[in-house]
C-alpha cells in the first residue's frame, strides 16, 4: 500500500486483528502518539509506524510530500493514523472505532 522508501522505514507490532492495513506516522516523544499505539496494541491490532522525528530530515521530508499528495488532509498532525485508505488526524478513538470494525471502511 505504501511505497518502498516508506515501507523501509516502518516498525511492526504485531497482533491478531490483521482485517485491515494500519500505519501511524508518530513522533516518539508524543504523548498522543503514545496512547493510540497502546491502544491498537490493547485491541491487539496488527500495525506499521513510523517514528518520523527518528528518520533522516530528507526522508521526513519526502514522507510528508508523500502523505500530502496521497491523502491531501488539511493539515498534518500527529499521530497520523491510515486504515486502509481512510485517515485520522491526531487521537481519536471513536474514529479509530469506526474504522476498525469490520467492514468499517
Amino acid at each position: 500500500m505504501f511505497p518502498e522508501f516508506i515501507e523501509k522505514l516502518t516498525q511492526e507490532v504485531d497482533g491478531a486483528d490483521n482485517a485491515h492495513d494500519v500505519m501511524i506516522f508518530t513522533l516518539s516523544t508524543c504523548m498522543w502518539c503514545k496512547k493510540c499505539k497502546t491502544l491498537l496494541k490493547d485491541k491487539n491490532v496488527k500495525y506499521r509506524y513510523v517514528d518520523l522525528d527518528k528518520i533522516d530530515s530528507g526522508e521526513k521530508i519526502n514522507v510528508l510530500k508523500y502523505i500530502r499528495e496521497k491523502y491531501k488532509p488539511d493539515r498534518i498532525a500527529y499521530p497520523f493514523l491510515v486504515c486502509d485508505d481512510k485517515f485520522v488526524i491526531g487521537y481519536d478513538p471513536n474514529k479509530y472505532e469506526e474504522l476498525l470494525k469490520p467492514g468499517g471502511n
